[in-house]
Parts: C-alpha cells; structure tokens; sequence
C-alpha cells in the first residue's frame, strides 16, 4: 500500500511538472507572437506554480513573465514596476536575454522620460526616470533627473524623497564629458566617446576634448535643506546646510544659501553675518550685493539699500533682478512726496512747495526711468512696461507711452 501511494505520489509531480512546462511553453509563444493580453493572463496563471518550479523553469518564468509586462514598451508606470519585481529574482549570473532585456526597457524609458520632460509633464518624466535607475541600477544620475522633475512639478515630497536617496548613495554627478565642435553650425557638442572619436574620424566634427564635471554634492544637500525649511522643519535644514558647507567650506554659493535660509527663519544677524563672509570670499559677486540690499531695504535702510544696488550693478550693468529693485526703491519716494502735494493748500506759499514737491517727483521718475528701460530691453515684463507708460505720461512723453501701452496691449 505504501509503495502504491509513493508511487502516486510520483506520478502526480511528474504529471504537475508537465503541466508547468506546457504552461510555460504557452507564455514564451504568446510573447513571442507579441499577444501580451494572453501572456499576462497565463503569468497569472503561473504565479501559484513558482514555488514548485525548479530553477531552469523559474528563470524561464520570470524572463517571459517580464516581457510581457514590458509589452515591448506598449506598458504603463505599473507594469513596469512589475518588470522590475519579477527581474529582481535574478543574481549575479542571469541569462544573456536578462541583460538585452534591461537594454530595451532602458532604451523605451529615456525616450518616454525624455519626451514627458521636454513637453513639461514632469510629475510624469519623474515616475519614468525613478524606473530607470530601478530597472538598471547602473547609473544613478536617472534618480537626479527624477529629483530634478519633481521639483519642477512642485512635487517637494517626491523630491526629497529622490535627493535623500542620491545622498544615500553617495551620488556625485561628477563623470568624464567628452565633446567636439560640430563644422556644420561650429557648435560644441556632449557625445559619447566612441560617436565623438568616430565623428573626428569623418571629419564631420574638430577640436576634440574632454572634462570632469561639477559635482552636484553640494547642490543636492542644499536643495534638502531648502526642501526641509519649506515644509517647515527648520532644525533638519540648518542641520543639511551645516552639512554641506563643512564639505565645501569655500563654496560662497553654499554660504549665500544658508544665509537666505536664515533669512527666512527670521535671524537676520546671522543672515547679514554669512552673506558678508561670502562677499569676502567672493567680493565682486553681483548677486551677493543685490542680496545685502535686499537685506538693508526690508530694514528700513534705504540709503545702504541704495549703496549695495550701486555697487551691484557696477559689477554686472545687466542684473535684471537689481534694475528692477533699484527703480522701485527709487520710486518708493513717490507716495510720500503725492501725500504732501495733496495736503497743500490754495495760497502763494503751498503753490510754491506744491511746484517744488511735483519738481522732486520728476527728478525720481527721471531717476527710474533708464533702469526700467534697461529692464524691458533685457527681459520683456509687461508690468514694468506698465509701470514705465505710467511714468512717460507723467512727465510728458506721450508718444512713448502710447508705444509701450499698445505694445504690451
């Protein structure tokens, strides 16, 4: 009796092993004949079956089982995840297919995640290049990409989520660029080394090169901590840039960011003390100057505001940011001086401080005016457009008025 029931026994393995391998034989031609419905329904249908599998049959599983969620890039955000969780199974030694696989998922995501990227859908260019690295695990820079998009997208969850995991990973961004200039439109191009050696070959391409790029350390813990003081969590974000400036302590970038962090915590001491060190480190820094007028303005200061706008534009005449915060500081002297023409009275005496008042108020629109000019021609605004119509018509410059208002309509 024993012996019969061994006997069964056997009988059914061999019978349910069959049954696997004509259900597997059943997957690999419905992926081969592009039928991906019929093979995600017989992975289905597997799925209960795997622990029994021995190991040939297992690895046939979960390469069919992969290209048909792939679908040969026909795949949502979903099914990919599926991919990589049924390609998670392989080690070290994987078949040759795994690995042409991995190439075409590869190949499929950059384009995808390229396009969303390119047509601003970043929330989705996000998911696509977070699958990239998942898939690949071979070139974190994807996971950057992924962080870069989200923070387009206004996604600061997603992309502190993507920067913590970089940091993890010791991601530097630092790689060897490889370029030539194009004969064509004598412009230099980033290619791959062996397209960019055989380009010099066929002449199409001259003056070959190469260079180390920047690394995006200090970058990425900066953004950290600007996504941390964001949501509020200040004590995680001076701890994150305290971090990155003691890996870069000559970094003035690193030091003007901390300092606009305090500033938005509201310790303006600290504030004034990082952005002067920074200035000394860097002391013809527009930007640096623009932020310590800045700085004095909200204090109240508006002469040293004015000083540091001087000396900022003297470095770089075409700083939109501080033309544009230099004709406003200007022209923040206007309502005072209105408030006081509109209290004078009718006699001799206030029709004389009335002219001498409107006099002064010329002299800012005056003033102004070259500075919003300059503005309009570095970078069109149709509300400083606005503001500079205004002003033409208040000082008689009708024509010029009239162009400005139907201009910007």
């Amino acid at each position: 009796m024993k012996k019969q029931l061994i006997l069964a026994i056997a009988l059914f393995v061999t019978v349910f092993s069959f049954a696997q391998k004509k259900e597997i034989k059943a997957l690999e031609k419905a992926v081969k004949s592009n039928n991906y419905a019929e093979a995600k329904n017989l992975v289905g249908q597997l799925e209960s079956m795997v622990g029994s599998m021995d190991d040939k049959l297992k690895n046939k599983y979960y390469l069919n089982a992969a290209k048909a969620y792939f679908a040969n890039g026909s795949n949502t955000s979903q099914d990919i995840a599926k991919v990589r969780e049924l390609l998670s199974n392989f080690g070290d030694k994987a078949p040759v297919e795994v690995a042409q696989l991995k190439r075409d998922i590869e190949s499929d995501l950059i384009t995808k995640a390229n396009d969303l990227y390119t047509s601003k859908d970043f929330g989705k260019a996000a998911i696509a290049f977070e699958n990239l690295y998942n898939v690949t695990k071979k070139d974190q820079a994807y996971l950057y990409y992924a962080a870069v998009s989200a923070i387009n997208d206004q996604d600061m969850d997603g992309a502190l989520k993507y920067y913590l995991q970089l940091k993890d990973l010791g991601y530097t961004g630092v790689a060897t660029e490889y370029f030539a200039t194009n004969k064509a439109n004598g412009q230099e191009e980033v290619l791959a080394k062996n397209t960019r050696d055989n380009y010099i070959k066929i002449g199409t391409h001259e003056n070959p090169g190469e260079r180390i790029t920047e690394s995006k350390t200090a970058e990425i813990t900066k953004n950290i901590a600007l996504i941390y003081a964001s949501k509020g969590e200040n004590d995680k974000a001076l701890a994150a840039m305290k971090e990155a400036r003691d890996a870069n302590p000559e970094d003035s970038n690193l030091l003007v960011s901390e300092a606009n962090l305090h500033y938005k915590l509201g310790n303006n001491a600290k504030y004034e003390e990082l952005i002067n060190l920074a200035l000394q480190k860097d002391p013809n820094n527009s930007d640096l100057l623009y932020n310590l007028a800045v700085l004095a303005n909200d204090a109240g200061n508006k002469i040293k505001a004015k000083e540091f706008y001087t000396k900022s534009l003297s470095i770089n005449p075409e700083n939109v940011n501080t033309l544009t915060n230099l004709a406003a500081l200007v022209l923040s002297e206007e309502q005072g001086l209105v408030d006081r023409m509109n209290n004078l009275g009718t006699s001799a005496a206030d029709n004389r401080k009335y002219d001498e008042l409107k006099s002064k108020r010329s002299n800012l629109y005056n003033e102004a005016i070259p500075y919003l000019e300059k503005v309009i021609k570095l970078k069109e605004s149709r509300e400083v457009a606005i503001t500079l119509a205004n002003i033409y018509s208040a000082i008689g410059e009708d024509a010029k008025a009239k162009a400005l208002r139907e201009k910007y309509n």
